[in-house]
């Protein structure tokens, strides 16, 4: 049975949470320099005078002093504190769209909650293409930095709508061998394949965490004219992405463990409330 507490219906709060966790959350990896200097300084001198000179030339506050004295202003800080707060709050306000799996617990509401944000995320790609057309198309003024910014957007919303995808069940599943077992023999399949992910997550784990690691402490960046931290953000967001993948299969298999077995056509495929709402915005009713 659904819980009512989690019906679609809710208000567009649902939606500022995403949208206001972007907007921390982009302030903060653009500045992740300065939270670096301040917290976790490189050791080397050298190393520490890059890592400087590339926050200096990417700063958007350049003239507000830190709150520490050093790197961090005040605006990093909101930005920081801002992330968890907005995120803890839009775990809380996630409500189920129709068509959306009817289960739910906290890290299913987390996995959903990420869903938004790569919504918002699509919508703010979109909108950096259509300015760039614009610019480059009609005003031939194209930028500097709206291809990259499109990839670097691109990046994360590959990576975490794995997320949604693995909580939704709708990553690539066949069900012909499947649907013809007992349900002991699909509970040990459902156990094997998540085993299976979980070996996939260690083994990408040990092999690129030092290079992701490397990466990140020291900001490389994409060396164009933009010159996006790109391999420093990325690379780590894999595997942070994958681990959380590997979680939600476990949760869908702790979830799913007591569940009565499904048999799977392809009228699985058909989503009423969709087609409904098609016929709505075409002016045609069931009796035409």
């Amino acid at each position: 049975m659904t819980d009512d507490s989690h019906e679609a219906g809710g208000s567009a709060l649902e939606w500022v949470w995403p949208i206001a966790f972007i907007a921390c959350a982009a302030w903060a990896v653009w500045h992740l320099p300065s939270y670096m200097l301040e917290w976790i300084p490189p050791e080397s001198e050298s190393a520490f005078d890059r890592l400087s000179g590339q926050y200096q030339r990417t700063d958007v506050t350049p003239n507000i002093g830190g709150v520490f004295g050093g790197f961090v202003d005040i605006i990093d800080l909101i930005a920081l504190i801002g992330i968890p707060v907005l995120g803890f709050f839009g775990v809380r306000s996630v409500r189920r769209a129709h068509m959306e799996h009817f289960e739910w617990n906290i890290f299913d509401k987390l996995s959903v909650f990420l869903g938004r944000v790569t919504m918002m995320l699509i919508v703010l790609l979109l909108a950096v293409m259509i300015y760039e057309v614009m610019l480059r198309y009609v005003f031939e003024r194209p930028t500097l930095w709206a291809n990259e910014l499109s990839l670097w957007i691109a990046g994360f919303v590959f990576l975490l709508a794995g997320l949604y995808a693995m909580q939704q069940r709708s990553h690539i599943r066949i069900f012909i061998v499947y649907d013809l077992m007992p349900r002991w023999l699909q509970r040990t399949c459902d156990t094997v394949s998540t085993l299976l992910i979980l070996g996939f997550t260690a083994g990408l784990i040990w092999g690129a965490y030092g290079e992701a690691s490397a990466q990140f402490f020291r900001w490389e960046t994409l060396g164009t004219a933009f010159d996006p931290p790109i391999p420093a953000t990325l690379t780590p967001m894999i595997l942070i992405a994958v681990s959380l993948v590997t979680l939600q299969a476990f949760s869908n298999l702790v979830r799913d463990w007591n569940r009565e077995p499904e048999i799977h056509t392809a009228a699985d495929e058909i989503d009423e409330d969709e087609i409904a709402a098609l016929k709505r915005a075409l002016g045609e009713t069931d009796d035409v």
